[in-house]
């Protein structure tokens, strides 16, 4: 079944095991699979599990840290390219892009550990949020693209389910 979200825990831990049952249900579609497969656009949109990866990657790097003012590396958000973060470079290998995922998701938590969730900061856009806000977010947005991945190894290879079996 995977993590579950604790049935009497507190907010902050609840969101958080919401959060990252998500994350690791976006991983282990990815197991089994080499590069050429994971980066195989399986949509008539290009989508690929690669860029699902990548684009869940950038967005908690921006909401998470660049929201808090903690340190991030360099994003691939282009501001003439409103796709350019779910694009999967030649270059990029699907260690490459796992290990981007990896240092996003420390990064996030190490905001989340630090910060109360009435907290706020200055979301990309102006507005101001709370640390709470951008967890719902973010476990709707990781969500709904573990949704796609899901879909997507399902197209690729008949791989379903949305949590590893323990």
């Amino acid at each position: 079944m995977g993590q579950r979200v604790p049935l009497t825990g507190d907010e902050k831990a609840s969101l958080q095991a919401s959060l990252d049952r998500h994350r690791e249900a976006v991983i282990w579609k990815l197991e089994g699979l080499d590069d050429a497969a994971a980066r195989r656009p399986m949509v008539p949109s290009g989508t690929s599990l690669l860029g699902l990866v990548k684009h869940l990657a950038a967005v908690e790097y921006g909401w998470f840290c660049t929201t808090f003012g903690h340190p991030t590396e360099q994003l691939p958000f282009d501001d003439e390219d409103e796709e350019a973060d779910l694009r999967v470079q030649p270059d990029e290998t699907m260690a490459d892009i796992l290990a981007f995922y990896r240092r996003a998701r420390t990064s996030s938590d190490e905001v989340i550990a630090g910060r109360g969730l009435d907290d706020t900061g200055t979301a990309w856009s102006g507005e101001t949020v709370s640390l709470r806000w951008v967890l719902i977010h973010m476990v709707e947005e990781t969500a709904r693209h573990a949704g796609h991945v899901d879909i997507i190894r399902e197209l690729i290879d008949g791989r379903t389910g949305d949590h590893r079996e323990d």
